[in-house]
């Protein structure tokens, strides 16, 4: 399981790969607004984390995911499963 740094490096790693990275990401970062993605895209980058980190986020979970600090949360919780 991940920890909220190797979390926090990971998101920004694949917002760098992915062109999203235009500034300085923090846990506070919202992932609609800051990195302007639509819903769509928000969905595409999660299934884009979710095959890099070889886990999967529930479905239910996804609708707590605004902040960057709510997907470190999420993928560095139990519930997320490898």
């Amino acid at each position: 399981m991940l920890d909220e740094q190797a979390a926090l490096r990971e998101i920004t790693e694949a917002l760098e790969e992915s062109g999203k990275l235009t500034g300085p990401v923090t846990m506070e970062t919202s992932i609609l607004h800051d990195l302007s993605f639509d819903s769509v895209g928000a969905i595409d980058f999660i299934m884009l984390l979710e095959t890099r980190l070889d886990t999967i986020i529930p479905m239910d979970r996804m609708a707590e995911i605004e902040t960057i600090g709510d997907l470190v949360r999420v993928l560095t919780s139990e519930t997320a499963a490898s």
